[in-house]
């Protein structure tokens, strides 16, 4: 007998596990709709941007640098095409027969090998190019083109290297270009609104920036803007086809005010040594000279120097990659008694009649120390023309002796003294002008009356860079009227648009440019050997860093027995006179006259300039 009670239930129960699996089905029918829906209605757009992006590859194309030129057109810095043999792997069956084949008229290193080898496989992957052999000879060129033919899968493409055509006589003024780091790839990439990614590149060293001089410094404008090619990929990532292509903006070139010939004349004449020239326009307070010796190859940091060279350039010991132009830090000495003299008078400590007698020694009152001079029984009576023209260092001892420090301070600081007077030298040293807070935090110890002596003839703890000293010998021949220095300033500025807190009378100006000129015109000049060396007045003020201490010609001859402990020579000049056009220091390192040694360089620059 069936118990009908019993089967109801099972009914019930086989109906409620029927309305699950209905409740199961539809809701996963559901999900599917609302999927299909998705996919194909509401996020059609975003799947169908992703699904691009998987069917296509942005490849960035680097830009050619601008060209750099000195202000007469000549070229200093270019992109030299370099030729490549470059082969498609992905349509190489046998990568041992190519090289076999293609090694019997272009000559592979092992090296080379070793690298195809290396990439081969991943570039075939990937349907890229595989550049097998770089800088080809004109002969390879010749063999592989009438041979080309055999090897439909290799071609020869242009690649570029940067090249300083004047590498030893510009290395510091345009210094080098060099490989990035990915933080400064990814920092420009960024600047210009792109992602890092694939690239075809023009030059040989993949991406370069400038590292030093004014590649650096005007880096992001020889760059110029990288272009995109986008390609239809597989699903593997091989490139199809080109589907578009946004060109690449090349970099602006450079249009410096360096002159290529007086920058010739000044490396030949420095003749190596240890020192720097700098020379400038005075119309338009530009660099045309910028000198530091010895000096490097420019190109072999650019486009690759062995470990071996390079160790020996890093530990050569006259620091061939020093800029002494810019960072190098030089006592004055004697080229800062027109700055004083001009002090001095605006002060009214004295004028142009005072005189004093110059026994050869200046004694400080307070602890009776003695000062020297470098004439043996000094000037005899003299005055302010004449002590600049035979440098007495007595009676500019005397004047500094009467100076307040804090104004004498501030009044060199108008000449460029103390700060950067250049507004695109690369990483440029301040100098030192020294104040008595300077002493006190430095050195522990208060400033004396000694020390505003020693200013006074340019030593002590003050110290300028020959940019700055071209600054100071600009300033005076254009009597104050001079804004900070550019490589690449070209338009005239008017004398009206500079101020100064100098407050020098005209003829005051006119009496220092005359007392200069003496210098080398007067007989008793201490640059009176120059007179012969040139057709035109030149105003100047030669001067000895003293390095060593002596108290007679007797030490000093023990002293410069060993050339490290020899005076520095050192000279500023402008000309031609009385409307200078040109202005220039010269610094060379233990040269010991600034008058007979570093003065000739002086003159032939500015020979070279004036005579163009």
């Amino acid at each position: 007998m069936i118990d009908l009670n019993k089967r109801d239930i099972e009914k019930q129960s086989f109906s409620r596990r029927l309305l699950l699996i209905y409740f199961f089905f539809g809701l996963i029918f559901l999900i599917l709709l609302f999927k299909t829906y998705s996919l194909q209605i509401s996020s059609y757009s975003e799947y169908e941007l992703a699904a691009l992006k998987n069917k296509t590859k942005e490849v960035l194309v680097q830009p050619t640098r601008g060209v750099i030129y000195d202000r007469n057109g000549n070229i200093l810095v270019n992109n030299v095409p370099t030729y490549d043999l470059i082969i498609q792997p992905s349509k190489i069956r046998n990568l041992d027969d190519f090289l076999s084949n293609i090694s019997k008229i272009i000559e592979l290193s092992a090296a080379e090998i070793e690298n195809i080898n290396k990439n081969f496989k991943r570039k075939a992957n990937y349907n890229r190019e595989l550049t097998i052999k770089k800088d080809l000879s004109n002969e390879e060129i010749a063999k592989f083109e009438v041979r080309s033919y055999q090897f439909q899968n290799a071609f020869i493409d242009v690649r570029y290297s940067r090249e300083n055509k004047y590498p030893y006589l510009f290395s510091h003024a345009l210094g080098y270009v060099g490989g990035l780091s990915n933080e400064e790839i990814q920092s420009i990439l960024e600047n210009q609104n792109l992602k890092q990614s694939e690239t075809t590149f023009k030059y040989s060293g993949g991406f370069i920036g400038g590292k030093t001089g004014l590649e650096n410094i005007y880096d992001s404008s020889l760059r110029g803007f990288f272009g995109k090619k986008l390609y239809e990929v597989d699903a593997r990532g091989r490139l199809l086809k080109e589907l578009s292509f946004k060109k690449p903006i090349n970099g602006n070139n450079l249009f410096t005010n360096l002159d290529l010939n007086a920058q010739r004349k000044a490396f030949e004449k420095m003749a190596n040594r240890r020192g720097a020239v700098v020379a400038l326009e005075l119309k338009s307070g530009s660099i045309v000279t910028y000198l530091s010796t010895p000096s490097f190859n420019a190109n072999g940091l650019s486009n690759g120097m062995s470990s071996l060279e390079f160790n020996k350039l890093i530990n050569d010991a006259n620091k061939p990659f020093f800029d002494r132009a810019g960072q190098g830090r030089y006592s004055p000495a004697s080229t800062i008694k027109p700055a004083i003299a001009l002090f001095g008078i605006k002060e009214k400590i004295v004028d142009w009649n005072f005189t004093l007698k110059d026994p050869g020694y200046f004694v400080l009152p307070e602890d009776q120390r003695i000062y020297r001079g470098w004439k043996k029984g000094g000037h005899g009576t003299i005055g302010m023309k004449d002590a600049i023209i035979e440098s007495s260092n007595t009676f500019f001892f005397s004047l500094a002796y009467k100076s307040n420090i804090s104004d004498l301070i501030n009044h060199l600081s108008e000449f460029g003294f103390g700060r950067n007077v250049c507004k695109d030298c690369f990483n440029p040293d301040s100098g030192l002008l020294p104040t008595p807070e300077w002493k006190m935090n430095n050195l522990n110890f208060g400033w004396f009356k000694g020390d505003t002596v020693n200013l006074g003839v340019g030593q002590g703890y003050m110290s300028a860079t020959p940019v700055q000293l071209a600054y100071y010998s600009a300033f005076l021949a254009k009597k104050g009227n001079l804004q900070d220095l550019s490589f690449i300033k070209n338009d005239i500025i008017n004398d009206s648009d500079f101020i100064n807190n100098l407050k020098i009378d005209e003829s005051d100006w006119n009496k220092i440019h005359s007392s200069m000129i003496g210098v080398i015109e007067d007989p008793k000049g201490t640059a009176k050997r120059l007179k012969p060396l040139k057709s035109y007045f030149v105003a100047a003020k030669s001067g000895t860093v003293e390095l060593v201490s002596t108290e007679t010609k007797e030490d000093y001859k023990l002293v410069r027995q060993n050339i490290g402990n020899r005076d520095h020579a050192i000279i500023i000049a402008f000309g031609p006179m009385p409307n200078p056009e040109y202005a220039v220091s010269v610094i060379i390192e233990n040269g010991e006259s600034g008058g007979s040694v570093a003065g000739p360089v002086a003159i032939a620059v500015l020979n070279e300039l004036i005579n163009e």
